[in-house]
């Protein structure tokens, strides 16, 4: 999914906007389709900017964002252009490939199994 904004007053052409490719969306919706049936998450919100895309999710609309998951192209070479943060701003994970870095979410999703 490419998302095309409309040019800035600053005169910059509309291919400045780091968006995610569909088959980034499809890893990123995947976990947020899963952690909205275990009740974690319940709401979304992308943002298309001229040096980062973000996806970021909420428990309810009205709040700031629980995590935020965002492509920075300018790091892939250094750190990795992925990287989850969470409420406080702080970089939980950081890397090169979309799926180890979006472990760190999923591990809400293990939980221990009473088996009395």
């Amino acid at each position: 999914m490419n998302f095309v904004a409309p040019p800035s007053a600053g005169g910059r052409s509309t291919t400045d906007v780091v968006t995610f490719h569909k088959t980034e969306l499809r890893v990123i919706i995947g976990l947020y389709g899963r952690m909205v049936a275990a009740g974690e998450w319940r709401d979304y919100a992308i943002s298309f900017l001229s040096d980062v895309a973000i996806f970021s999710v909420f428990r309810r609309a009205s709040e700031q964002p629980l995590y935020r998951i965002e492509k920075r192209p300018r790091m892939r070479d250094k750190q990795g252009m992925y990287c989850v943060v969470g409420m406080d701003g702080r970089i939980l994970r950081r890397g090169h490939d979309l799926k180890t870095v979006l472990r760190v979410l999923e591990r809400k999703l293990i939980r221990a199994v009473d088996t009395e």
